[in-house]
């Protein structure tokens, strides 16, 4: 049997709409390049930039 990765050896990006580090899943195996965002919240909100959060 395989040994499994530590997530800590997942790949990582970074959402460009939030701004969080969000790791490799393994329903992107086939399509991590195309990957952009880190959820579909985030993809739905596509056309905002990351801001700091300062109120």
């Amino acid at each position: 049997m395989a040994r499994q990765r530590s997530k800590s050896d997942l790949p990582t990006k970074i959402c460009p709409v939030c701004g969080r580090p969000f790791t490799w899943r393994k329903k992107w195996a086939d399509c991590w390049d195309e990957v952009k965002y880190c959820s579909d919240r985030c993809r739905r909100r596509k056309n905002q930039q990351a801001t700091p959060e300062s109120q």
